[in-house]
């Protein structure tokens, strides 16, 4: 049986880049916020940022890969707590994603750390993890009608 999802996003732009900003949207209707450079390259800001939502995305597969393998060996967690740190640095001219760190806590009945560092580890190599790692990004680029 084939298995095929598309989900979709949003985001839109008005403005210059360092004054300017922007919403980004999920296709789901569970989020809509603002972005802006601001954002990204500054504490405190009340606005998300690609590199945030990347995080998000990859504390939350990574969550969810080792909920099902504790689960599959028998042991479904109680709690897990997964907090993404992404680290944007500048490198050859421009910025790349450097780094995520990974710190997830669970709270699983009848699992010692070994087992529990162990199922971790699989779970790492979850679906945004192997994305990340290189998927093909298509383009379709036009102009409004004027």
């Amino acid at each position: 049986m084939s298995f095929r999802i598309v989900r979709r996003a949003q985001a839109s732009w008005q403005g210059t880049l360092p004054d300017g900003s922007g919403r980004i949207s999920l296709g789901s209707g569970a989020f809509d916020g603002a972005y802006s450079l601001r954002a990204r390259v500054e504490d405190g800001e009340h606005a998300t940022n690609p590199e945030e939502l990347i995080g998000a995305a990859e504390a939350g597969c990574f969550t969810m890969s080792l909920a099902n393998l504790l689960s599959e060996a028998g042991h479904p967690a109680r709690e897990l707590r997964t907090t993404a740190e992404v680290t944007l640095a500048s490198a050859g001219g421009g910025f790349d994603i450097t780094r995520i760190a990974l710190r997830t806590v669970g709270e699983v009945p009848g699992v010692d750390q070994d087992r529990f560092a162990d199922l971790a580890a699989m779970a790492k190599n979850c679906t945004i993890s192997r994305a990340l790692a290189g998927t093909e990004i298509t383009l379709e680029a036009s102009l409004a009608a004027s």
